[in-house]
């Protein structure tokens, strides 16, 4: 029994590992696509307790450095891009080939992956207002370090 538990925790903490990496990859993907300068920092702010840093900060951070020219679709792209991560989970199930609870490491793992998944709300913010991120951009006339994630 607690065995089982044991590889079931670790199945979801290793979907939540790769999610998170995921997630932020995600975000540079689309923004390079996009052709927005951005900066990835792995494990920043890195001060204090080692379970501090696990639990409490990110692991990785995209800040995107848009121009004043930069189209508002480009910042709302990389805000939501980690949506793309649940394309596997439904073609999966699409295909039946769901994991379900008669496979509990696969399905931990799963939902793991799946939580990242989900846009963060500093995501949505930036989605729903990267107009006034470019604004602001604009009247300062220089590249600002405006990222998902603060």
């Amino acid at each position: 029994m607690v065995p089982e538990f044991t590889l079931l925790g670790a199945s979801l903490a290793l979907g939540v590992s790769f999610g998170l990496l995921a997630h932020e990859g995600t975000h540079a993907v689309a923004l390079h696509l996009s052709g927005v300068p951005y900066r990835v920092k792995i494990l920043p702010h890195r001060d204090g307790h080692p379970i501090r840093w696990l639990t409490r900060t990110p692991w990785a951070v995209v800040l995107p450095a848009p121009r004043p020219a930069t189209p508002t679709w480009a910042l709302q792209l990389g805000a939501l891009a980690p949506l793309l991560l649940a394309v596997p989970l439904f073609t999966l199930a699409a295909l039946g080939h769901t994991p379900t609870a008669a496979s509990p490491v696969q399905l931990s793992f799963a939902l793991g992956w799946f939580a990242c998944a989900l846009p963060s709300p500093q995501d949505f913010s930036v989605a729903f207002y990267a107009d006034r991120a470019l604004e602001s951009v604009a009247l300062d006339g220089t590249e600002s370090g405006t990222g998902t994630h603060r």
